[in-house]
């Protein structure tokens, strides 16, 4: 299944190694998932996971970002041309759209509003794990 993590879920599943971001990122790692990404979105998990206040070993984020690359798909956006309430969460949008992405999975669902998220499944962990087991079943 094709999805996009915000990074927020990113940075909850290597906080939290026990929650539902973390087992969505297992699933990812185990290639149950396949991410769809861009530059744009790379840049932002780099910046994000390598601040300070986070204190993420930068081997172990070059590792899992180097594994995304390798196994993930590069998407090339077409730009939507619509404002959220986050603009940093564009580039997920497009990315989800360009790449026909199952699900955007999100902390925070409320920033993605507009009519192009519309045509997008958006969820936060807890409905994801529901939605993928409803798929296996």
């Amino acid at each position: 299944m094709l999805i996009v993590l915000d990074t927020n879920i990113l940075v909850s599943a290597l906080i939290t190694p026990f929650g539902n971001a973390a087992r969505i990122l297992d699933m990812v790692l185990l290639g149950e998932l396949q991410i769809l990404y861009d530059d744009r979105i790379f840049f932002e998990y780099r910046e994000v996971l390598l601040r300070p206040k986070f204190g993420f070993e930068e081997k172990d984020v070059n590792d899992l970002l180097d594994f995304f690359e390798a196994q993930g798909i590069k998407i090339i956006s077409i730009p939507i041309n619509e404002p959220l309430i986050d603009e940093d969460d564009i580039p997920f949008v497009e990315v989800a759209l360009n790449g026909s992405a199952k699900v955007l999975i999100t902390g925070n669902k409320r920033h993605f509003k507009g009519k192009y998220t519309k045509r997008l499944k958006i969820m936060i962990p807890d409905e994801f794990l529901k939605f993928w087991k409803q798929t296996k079943e």
